[in-house]
């Protein structure tokens, strides 16, 4: 089987070309190729597929054989994919997901894709919809886990991010990512973003969701940006740029939460081929 494997700011996964139908989802498979001493190694496997009523369709797998929503940094692996191997002729198109239908936007230099964005489309606050176990909205609330007790913010980007600006050790960081990611409070488990402002850009560790400590959360920068802006730390509607370990993306949130645009890049790392 061809595969390609790529990164987006070190968040890395492996590709598969399914766009004539003839592939089948192997949760099993993808929790075994992602193996990093065993298989490829990768956070997870991004599968490009049929579009429903849209150009592509896009189904991620974690590394552990769960499915996710949404990943942000794997839609921009894939539209550049789908770009840059001719899956797609014009640099604007949409890529349909278990969060719903996303626009991607690509920018090319000599007929290859050099960064994407994607209008990740509204943040949703609705505890109940994110879901967490809450009426309405979580924002800077106190929440206590493991003897800790922080301020926390809930927000959905089609898949749930639990999100504080309080200010942690590492030691505890490192403890209470996969405490909170599997804490009652989320029914589905939820990404655990543990961040700082300075100069009026943010600074963001990820505990994800299905893939334990990552280089990058996409889907992370994004709902951290939202719930930034609700809480007057950074400008709703002009571009934030946010730091995860392995890079910079630049984020935009609408004055009105209409949408939250997320633009950064996308590498192809080698492809192969595996049984």
């Amino acid at each position: 089987m061809k595969f390609w494997k790529y990164q987006g700011i070190g968040n890395d996964f492996i590709v598969l070309d399914g766009t004539e139908g003839n592939l089948f989802i192997d949760n099993n498979w993808c929790k075994k190729v992602c193996d990093r001493h065993y298989g490829i190694g990768a956070d997870g496997v991004l599968y490009i597929l049929p579009g429903e009523n849209t150009d592509l369709t896009m189904r991620i797998i974690n590394a552990d054989g769960s499915e996710a929503e949404m990943c942000g940094n794997g839609i921009r692996c894939v539209a550049k994919h789908a770009y840059d191997f001719g899956l797609i002729k014009k640099e604007e198109f949409f890529i349909h997901t278990l969060a719903g239908d996303l626009k991607a936007k690509v920018k090319t230099n000599n007929r290859k894709v050099t960064t994407v964005q994607i209008d990740m489309g509204a943040p949703i606050l609705d505890g109940r919809k994110i879901p967490i176990d809450h009426d309405g909205e979580f924002v800077n609330q106190s929440f206590d886990v493991d003897g800790i007790r922080i301020k926390a913010n809930a927000v959905s980007m089609g898949n749930p991010h639990f999100i504080t600006f309080t200010d942690l050790s590492e030691k505890e960081i490192d403890r209470l990512g996969p405490i909170i990611e599997c804490n009652p409070f989320f029914p589905h488990k939820t990404n655990v973003e543990f961040c700082r402002i300075e100069n009026k850009k943010i600074y963001i560790r990820v505990y994800e969701r299905g893939a334990a400590w990552t280089l990058a959360c996409g889907t992370g920068a994004c709902a951290t940006t939202t719930v930034a802006a609700l809480n007057g730390l950074v400008p709703l509607g002009e571009p934030v740029d946010v730091h995860l370990p392995g890079g910079w993306l630049k984020i935009t949130v609408d004055k009105d939460l209409k949408y939250v645009l997320m633009e950064g890049p996308a590498e192809l790392v080698f492809e192969g081929n595996i049984n």
